[in-house]
């Protein structure tokens, strides 16, 4: 599948998966740097496409992703947001980040914080504003945790 079919493809496998939701809404798809980036629009039944913690969302990703491996895509990276669950959680989590930040400056002491993989990348991104603070995460699988610390002089 080249790229246009792969758009046409999940725009209709999301929006399919939605009448099962007895909802029809238009689904935004398109691809940016070699990742299929999907948008599904805020609906009365949003929190039930999220899920707990996010877990029903990237498990549609993730079959998302499956279907357009089966179907040879040229693309099968997914990017799938809900009404902006994602884009809201990864503001919040900046701003965690800018208090964690702070405090490492405060006190000088590195913070070892917890973070799925998606949440690390926007700390080490966002770290990455900050010519004194260094990030780098250690562990392997569910054990991985992010380390704030002072750049060393």
């Amino acid at each position: 599948m080249d790229q246009i079919e792969t758009v046409e493809f999940v725009k209709k496998y999301l929006e399919d998966l939605l009448t099962f939701f007895d909802l029809n809404l238009e689904v935004s798809v398109k691809i940016e740097d070699g990742i299929v980036v999907a948008s599904i629009p805020h609906s009365e039944r949003s929190s039930i496409l999220i899920g707990k913690n996010a877990e029903t969302l990237r498990s549609i990703q993730n079959l998302l992703s499956t279907a357009l491996h089966h179907k040879e895509a040229s693309t099968v990276r997914v990017n799938l947001d809900i009404a902006d669950y994602k884009k809201q959680h990864a503001e919040k989590i900046a701003e965690k980040a800018r208090g964690w930040i702070e405090e490492v400056r405060r006190t000088g002491e590195s913070k070892i914080v917890d973070l799925n993989a998606a949440d690390r990348w926007t700390v080490h991104h966002l770290a990455g504003e900050y010519s004194d603070i260094d990030t780098h995460s250690e562990g392997e699988g569910r054990e991985r945790r992010l380390i704030i610390s002072q750049k060393s002089s």
